[in-house]
């Protein structure tokens, strides 16, 4: 079962939380933080992308960006801007897009639950990403950003969730600048946190990472070592854990991530058009924008023009938790045989599109001749992402887009 425990949060107070509160570091590039941050002295970027404030250095991942990011973290800690919970709690994190809210539990998830399979992943990491936030986090000797995660909807904890939502104010509510809004709430009272504690540990026996699997690598990278760096290791220190929010399935939508690509291979539109109706059934739809409306449906945009294609039947396998999934669909009868396009990491003849910058965006990179063609597909479920994570399976790369990203620096958790 999934160990999740209270800890003991850094915090801002709730006048600054909305400037210092900021997007993700990875949805990010360095241009676009400093922009962010630009006039926000107490904005974490200057933690978290410290490279804005290291103009001189051109490695992004430098012993001087890392050290500049440990100065802005004691600063902003002398500074009064972050403040430490003086008990552990669990919090609540809530955010609203298009009226809709989901709420999650935000607590400490076990690095050994990662280790041992409780957290489920369903995503490959790259080396890179990992090891610059496992350095981030040895250097500031904390969880600076939280991991987003899914569980299996617990009757129980949504109770509790609901009356402190009810019968508290929240600490932080307000909309940033991306129109989403961010509440959040500090569960003071002792009896319910050792309830939730307890019901995590007895009703949920695993938990699935949603967004977030190189903070969640290197987390749990960095609490092996410094129990191998601890003679006196007990378990039970802050470097066992790191900070997750625990999202139930059933609050949470994943967006469409869809698919630009920058030329037919060789093909003209017609033959391009007639490769796709081997495995499609292929429908003109016209200039107006067309969205993929069920499972195996896609849409195609095309020198001006939106076409729908079915998936026949025998192209795909609904039994199989990859074989299912219209990315697969899409590679394995497009992308690889038709446009020769075989490794999606690595490729430069394609590019991915989260569906939350609508379809209009596909077809603005197709007009402005940037690409040749846009695929848009209908979105993955949670159904189907915890059924590849329960087998084992590994998704297909860019194939799941969560939104609202998580606001960073509403809590932090040090390791000691």
């Amino acid at each position: 079962m999934a160990i999740v425990k209270p800890f003991k949060g850094l915090r801002p107070s709730a006048d600054i939380v909305e400037e210092l509160a900021c997007l993700p570091y990875d949805v990010m590039n360095s241009e676009e933080a400093a922009k962010m941050a630009e006039g926000k002295d107490r904005s974490l970027l200057r933690i978290t992308k410290a490279e804005i404030e290291c103009p001189e250095v051109y490695d992004i991942h430098s012993e001087v960006v890392y050290n500049k990011s440990v100065e802005n973290f004691l600063k902003f800690q002398q500074k009064g801007w972050l403040v430490p919970d003086e008990e552990a709690r669990y919090y609540i994190y809530a955010q609203t897009m298009n009226g809709r809210t989901q709420y999650g539990v935000v607590g400490a998830a076990a690095c050994a639950d990662y280790e041992n399979g409780i957290i489920k992943k369903h995503e490959l990491t790259r080396p890179e990403k990992e090891e610059d936030r496992m350095v981030l986090t040895r250097y500031l000797n904390a969880n600076i950003e939280p991991v987003f995660f899914a569980y299996k909807a617990v009757p129980e904890i949504d109770k509790i969730v609901i009356s402190v939502v009810e019968e508290s104010k929240a600490d932080y509510d307000f909309i940033a600048e991306d129109g989403f809004g961010h509440h959040f709430w500090v569960i003071r009272n002792p009896e319910t946190n050792l309830l939730i504690e307890k019901l995590f540990a007895e009703k949920v026996p695993y938990t699935y990472v949603a967004d977030g699997h190189h903070r969640t690598a290197a987390a749990a990278r960095i609490g092996l070592e410094k129990t191998a760096q601890n003679p006196n290791h007990s378990g039970d220190e802050e470097y066992n854990f790191f900070m997750a929010v625990h999202f139930p399935d059933n609050q949470l939508q994943i967006i469409d991530y869809n698919r630009t690509v920058t030329d037919l291979n060789g093909l003209s539109d017609d033959q391009f058009l007639s490769e796709l109706k081997k495995g499609f059934e292929v429908e003109k739809m016209g200039t107006e924008i067309f969205k993929p409306g069920k499972l195996h449906e896609f849409s195609l945009y095309l020198s001006g023009n939106w076409y729908k294609l079915n998936a026949k039947t025998g192209t795909y396998n609904d039994n199989d938790p990859i074989g299912v999934l219209d990315v697969t669909i899409l590679s394995n009868q497009v992308l690889e045989p038709i446009l020769d396009i075989k490794d999606l990491r690595t490729s430069k003849r394609i590019d991915f599109i989260g569906g939350i910058r609508g379809l209009g965006e596909l077809k603005n990179r197709v007009d402005s001749k940037e690409m040749k063609a846009a695929f848009a597909l209908f979105p993955v479920s949670m159904e189907q992402l915890i059924n590849i994570a329960d087998s084992g399976n590994i998704m297909p790369p860019k194939t799941t887009w969560f939104e609202p990203k998580l606001r960073s620096g509403l809590v932090i958790h040090q390791l000691d």
